[in-house]
C-alpha cells in the first residue's frame, strides 16, 4: 500500500490535512492544499481518515482545486481498500471530469469490485476515445469481468500502443491464447518510452514470463525491468530457462548499456555538452545512448563540463543524477584533481535519503569499486545489515563487490549478514558466494 513519495509532508498531522479538505477554497494558504491533504491522507488509516475522503468524493464544488483533490480522494480511497466507498467510487464514473473517471476504475479494481452494475458502466466506457480506455481495459481484467471480452477485443488492434497492448493483455488475461504476444514483445522497443513502459506493464499483467528475457534488454529505467523479473521471475526458483536469477540481477544492478537494445542512434557526433544534456531527458534510450558514448570521449575534456553541470542542476535532477553516477565509475582515468570530488559525490550518493535518488544508491557502491576506492570491513558490515540499510539493491551491490577476491577483507564475516537477509535477492546471492557457485 505504502510508496517511497507517500510521506513528504511528515510534519503534517491527520487533523491538520481533514481540516484543509474542509476549509473554504478562498480562505486556503494554496490552491494546491486540499490536494496535498486528500494524498497525505494515506498515511493515516482509519475511519476518520475515510469519512473525510467520501465526503470529499461526494462533494459537489466543481472548482479546480476541489476537482483535482477529488481526483486524489479516490486514489487513496483505493489503496486504503475502503470497501465502503465503493459506491461513491461508482458514482465517480458518471463524471464528465475523465480523470476522475480513470482513478475511480483503478480504485474499483484495487478494491475488488464485484458490482455488476458498475462493471456494465465501466464496459460501456471502454469504446469512448475521450475516456482512458487503457486504464478501463487493466481495471475490468483485474477484476476478471469475462463479459467485458466483447468490447476489448476488438481494441487489440489500435492504433494506440498502449490501448493495443493493455487489450492484448486483458484477453490473454481473461481466457484468450497467447499467440499475440509478439505483438507486446515489439513494444519494448517503441519510439516513445511510455509505450515501452506501458508494453513491459502489459507483459506483468498477462505473467507472460516468456517475455522476461526481451523486457530485461529493454532501453527503459532499470525500476522497470527489476520491477518485471520480480513480478515474472518464478518464486524460489534459482534458474529460468536459459537466465540465472543471480546473473540476471547483477547484469540489472551493473545497467551497461552494452546489455540493452538502444532504440535511439547518431547520425553524426555529438558534442559532449549535447551529451551531457541528454542524462537531463527523461527517455531511458536517449540517455544511455548518451553515457556510451560518453564512456568513449577523453575524460579530461568532460570533466570540467560534468563538473560544472553536477554542481549547477545534476546532483538535485533524479534521472541526471543517476547516470552521473553511473558515468564516474565507468572508466578510472579522470583527472587526478577529479578523483576527491567524485569520491565525495559517491559517498552521498550512498548516504542519500531522498526517496527519489534511491536507485543511485547501488550504482554509486558499485562506482566506488570499480574506481578502487576500499570500503572499510565495518562499514561493507553496516550496509549489508537490513536494519541499517533498507534498501537491498545496496545490500546486493555489496555482495557483488565482495566477490572480488582483492578485497582483503573477513569474507565469511560479512556473509554472516546477508544468509538471512530478508529480501530474496539477497539471500540468493549470499548462498552463490557461500557455495562459490559464481
Amino acid at each position: 500500500m505504502s510508496g517511497a513519495f507517500d510521506n513528504i509532508h511528515p510534519g503534517l498531522t491527520q487533523p491538520d490535512a481533514i481540516r484543509m479538505l474542509l476549509t473554504p477554497i478562498d480562505q486556503l494558504e494554496s490552491q494546491s492544499d486540499p490536494y496535498m491533504a486528500a494524498a497525505h491522507l494515506l498515511n493515516f488509516p482509519g475511519q476518520s481518515t475515510e469519512q473525510a475522503l467520501l465526503a470529499l468524493v461526494d462533494d459537489q464544488d466543481q472548482s479546480q482545486p476541489r476537482r483535482l483533490a477529488r481526483r486524489k480522494a479516490v486514489e487513496v480511497l483505493g489503496r486504503l481498500k475502503c470497501q465502503d466507498a465503493i459506491p461513491a467510487i461508482g458514482r465517480c464514473l458518471n463524471s464528465d471530469d475523465p480523470y476522475l473517471v480513470e482513478n475511480s476504475a483503478w480504485a474499483l479494481a484495487q478494491l475488488d469490485c464485484q458490482v455488476d452494475a458498475l462493471h456494465e458502466t465501466m464496459i460501456s466506457l471502454v469504446s469512448r476515445s475521450d475516456q482512458n480506455q487503457r486504464v478501463l481495459i487493466q481495471s475490468l481484467a483485474s477484476l476478471q469481468v469475462a463479459s467485458a471480452a466483447g468490447v476489448i477485443e476488438p481494441l487489440q488492434d489500435s492504433e494506440t500502443p498502449g490501448v493495443r497492448g493493455a487489450a492484448i493483455s486483458a484477453c490473454i488475461k481473461l481466457g484468450a491464447s497467447c499467440d499475440r504476444l509478439d505483438v507486446l514483445q515489439q513494444h519494448f522497443l517503441l519510439s516513445n518510452q511510455m509505450d515501452r513502459q506501458s508494453g513491459i506493464q502489459d507483459a506483468i499483467d498477462c505473467g507472460a514470463r516468456d517475455l522476461l528475457p526481451a523486457i530485461l534488454q529493454a532501453p527503459v529505467s532499470p525500476v522497470f525491468r527489476m520491477r518485471a523479473l520480480r513480478a515474472l521471475w518464478p518464486e524460489g526458483d534459482l534458474i529460468f530457462g536459459e537466465l540465472s536469477l543471480v546473473s540476471v540481477v547483477d547484469a540489472l544492478l551493473n545497467d551497461h548499456p552494452s546489455d540493452l537494445e538502444l532504440v535511439h542512434e547518431y547520425d553524426q557526433a555529438p558534442t559532449n555538452e549535447f551529451l551531457i544534456q541528454e542524462f537531463f531527458g527523461t527517455d531511458f534510450s536517449r540517455c544511455y545512448l548518451a553515457l556510451q558514448t560518453l564512456c568513449d570521449r577523453s575524460a579530461v575534456e568532460i570533466w570540467p563540463l560534468l563538473h560544472q553541470r553536477w554542481t549547477e542542476e545534476a546532483h538535485n535532477d533524479y534521472g541526471a543524477h543517476y547516470f552521473f553516477v553511473k558515468l564516474f565509475g565507468s572508466r578510472c582515468d579522470w583527472p587526478k584533481e577529479a578523483l576527491p570530488v567524485i569520491e565525495q559525490i559517491l559517498n552521498e550518493a550512498i548516504l542519500s535519503q531522498r526517496p527519489q535518488f534511491m536507485k543511485s544508491k547501488s550504482a554509486a557502491v558499485l562506482s566506488m569499486y570499480r574506481l578502487g576506492v576500499g570500503f572499510e570491513q565495518e562499514r561493507l558490515i553496516q550496509l549489508l545489515s537490513s536494519d541499517s540499510m533498507p534498501f537491498w539493491e545496496v545490500r546486493y551491490a555489496v555482495l557483488m563487490l565482495l566477490s572480488d577476491s582483492k578485497f582483503d577483507l573477513d569474507r565469511d564475516r560479512c556473509l554472516e549478514c546477508s544468509a538471512v537477509d530478508p529480501h530474496p535477492f539477497v539471500a540468493a546471492r549470499a548462498k552463490a558466494m557461500t557455495s562459490d557457485s559464481i
